[in-house]
C-alpha cells in the first residue's frame, strides 16, 4: 500500500503570529504535528520556540522513516535530535518544565495489515472505509475538556468572557499544567527521548480504496467542540468539498462567536491543519 496526497491545509489561528502545526508525508507515511502554544519568553532563535519544535521535529521523524528506521525507532530518534539539538541552541537553561517546548503529535504508516498509527495528545485521525469512520487518537474522547476548563476559569476568576483570554491572569494554570507534562500518562511529543516509551500506539485495517484524513485539535474543533460534524461527516466533507472549505467553515464559526460565548475556548482561532490521503 501507499498513500496518495489528495488536499493539504495548514492554517495559522492569528495570521499575525507563527503557525506552530507542521504536517509531513511520504509514499508510506504521514504526519501531524501541533507545538504547544509558548507560556513564556522564547528559549530558541526563530519565531516560536513551538514552531521550531514542531518542524524540526516533523522534518527528522520522516527523514529517518525516509532512512529506513521502523516508526517506533525513527520517533525515538527524532526525540533524540531534539534533544541534542534544544540544548546546543537554547539560550539559557530551562528552570521549570513549562518552558520546555512540547507538541502533539498523529503518526500513520503502512504495515502488513493496514496502518500502523502512533500519537501524543490531541491530534487525531479518521479513517474512511466505505461508509464506516474510525478514529484513530484521543481528540474526539476528550471533546469540550477544553471548553469546560475555560468555562470553570471564567467563573473562579470572575473574568469576563473571551476567547483570547488575558495571558497573565491564568498563566499559573497553564504553566502549572505544563508543569505535568511527561510523567504519568501525560507525554508528549519534546526533547526527552524518555518520551519514545509512552507513545499511544494501535494497528487498523485498512485497504486501497480507504481514505485517511490527519488532522490537529484546531481543524477538529469543528466536530469535537462546535458540533458541525461528526467524524464520518467531517473526513466525507473534507473528500467532497475540500479542506479549503473546511479552513473557512471552521473560521466562520469562530469570527461568529468571537467572545466565546456560545463555545468557551482559549483561543478565538487555533492553528488548524490537516492531510487528506488516499491509500493504493
Amino acid at each position: 500500500m501507499s498513500f496518495v496526497l489528495l488536499d493539504s491545509l495548514s492554517l495559522p489561528g492569528d495570521p499575525a503570529k507563527p503557525n506552530e502545526d507542521s504536517f509531513a508525508h511520504a509514499d508510506h507515511a504521514a504526519l501531524v504535528m501541533d507545538g504547544a502554544t509558548p507560556l513564556g519568553d522564547p528559549l530558541m532563535p526563530g519565531p516560536s520556540d513551538a514552531q521550531w519544535l514542531a518542524q524540526f521535529g516533523a522534518r527528522r521523524l520522516m527523514a529517518h522513516l525516509k532512512d529506513g528506521d521502523a516508526p517506533r525507532a525513527a520517533l525515538a530518534h527524532a526525540l533524540e535530535d531534539a534533544e541534542k539539538s534544544f540544548h546546543a541552541l537554547s539560550r539559557r537553561p530551562i528552570r521549570e518544565k513549562w518552558q520546555t517546548p512540547c507538541a502533539s503529535l498523529i503518526l500513520v504508516t503502512e504495515s502488513k495489515t493496514g496502518l500502523e498509527c502512533f500519537w501524543f495528545g490531541d491530534c487525531s485521525a479518521l479513517l474512511l472505509e466505505g461508509a464506516a469512520c474510525t478514529v484513530i487518537g484521543e481528540a474526539f474522547d476528550k471533546r469540550g475538556q477544553e471548553g469546560d476548563w475555560a468555562r470553570q476559569i471564567v467563573q473562579e476568576r470572575k473574568l469576563a468572557p473571551s476567547a483570547d483570554f488575558n495571558r497573565p491572569k491564568i498563566n499559573d494554570l497553564q504553566r502549572a499544567a505544563r508543569n505535568r507534562i511527561n510523567s504519568g500518562s501525560y507525554w508528549l511529543f519534546s526533547p526527552n527521548p524518555r518520551a519514545a516509551q509512552h507513545v499511544a500506539h494501535t494497528k487498523v485495517k485498512a485497504s486501497p480504496g480507504d481514505f485517511l484524513l490527519l488532522a490537529s485539535d484546531g481543524l477538529l474543533a469543528l466536530a469535537t467542540d462546535y458540533g458541525a460534524y461528526d467524524g464520518l461527516g467531517l473526513i466525507s466533507a473534507a473528500r467532497e468539498n475540500g479542506l479549503a472549505a473546511l479552513g473557512q467553515e471552521l473560521r466562520a464559526i469562530e469570527n461568529a462567536d468571537a467572545l466565546g460565548e456560545k463555545f468557551a475556548r482559549f483561543k478565538k482561532s487555533d492553528d488548524a491543519t490537516a492531510l487528506l490521503l488516499e491509500i493504493k
